[in-house]
C-alpha cells in the first residue's frame, strides 16, 4: 500500500522561510512522478510545483523563484523550501505521488499546515 508522511509545517511571520517534507512507502521499485498542491481557506486546491522522475522541474508561475522543489531518490522523499513567505501562502499543503508506467496509482498525503501571519 502507498503511503505518504509529510513534515515541517508550521506558523511563520511574513518573510520567514519553511521546509516541508513528504516520504513515501509502498511504491516498491516504481519510478514516480512527485508534486506539491496547496489549499487555501476558502479556496480550491492549487498546483505548487511538480518533479518529474526524470529530474525536470514545473512551478506554478506565482511562485517561482520563492519556492524550491527537490527530491532524494533513494529515499523516495519530496521537499519544497519556501521562502519569504506571505500571508496568501497560508494553506494545506499536500504532497502527491503518481506512479509511472508500467506502475500504475497515485496518492496524498495527509496535508501539512502552513500560517504565515504578517
Amino acid at each position: 500500500q502507498v503511503r505518504l508522511e509529510e513534515s515541517g509545517g508550521g506558523s511563520v511571520q511574513a518573510g520567514g522561510s519553511l521546509r516541508l517534507s513528504c516520504v513515501a512507502s509502498g511504491t516498491g521499485t516504481c519510478r514516480l512522478d512527485m508534486s506539491w498542491y496547496r489549499q487555501g481557506p476558502g479556496k480550491e486546491r492549487e498546483f505548487v510545483s511538480t518533479i518529474f522522475s526524470d529530474g525536470r522541474i514545473r512551478y506554478a508561475d506565482s511562485l517561482k523563484g520563492r519556492f524550491t522543489v527537490s527530491r532524494n531518490n533513494v529515499a523516495d522523499s519530496l521537499f519544497l523550501v519556501m521562502n519569504n513567505l506571505k500571508p496568501e501562502d497560508t494553506a494545506t499543503y499536500f504532497c502527491q505521488i503518481k506512479l509511472v508506467v508500467p506502475c500504475v496509482g497515485n496518492a496524498w498525503g495527509q496535508g501539512a499546515q502552513v500560517t504565515v501571519s504578517s
